[in-house]
């Protein structure tokens, strides 16, 4: 596998995991979120962000409501569930432990 595409798939691997810590801090609508993403140099576009939203709130980890906008139409903002914030926290865990495990893969612990 080339390293461009060994990069993309394991951003894939944990874009949830990163939209759901992003929506841990409080209520955001997607061009908030994209900005999140893209601070820490996770680019993603709208295309693939919505699909996984949606995905998220069918499985009950999101709520969404609508708010007017002063600028443009009616935004809708993203908030965690209980639900969520339980899945967020079994992934924290998920991802503290397999950091551990490749810190010992690698020699560094």
């Amino acid at each position: 596998m080339r390293e461009d595409n060994v990069k993309i798939q394991m951003r894939k691997g944990i874009l949830d995991y990163c939209i759901l810590a992003i929506l841990a801090t409080g209520e955001q609508y997607a061009p908030a979120i994209i900005a999140e993403l893209k601070k820490a140099e996770m680019i993603v576009v709208e295309g693939t962000l919505y699909p996984i939203l949606t995905r998220m709130k069918n499985a009950g980890y999101l709520t969404y409501r609508w708010e007017e906008s002063p600028q443009g139409p009616p935004r809708k903002y993203y908030t965690l569930t209980e639900d969520g914030r339980a899945y967020l926290a079994t992934l924290d865990e998920a991802w503290d432990k397999m950091v551990e495990q490749i810190n010992i893969i690698r020699g560094k612990e």
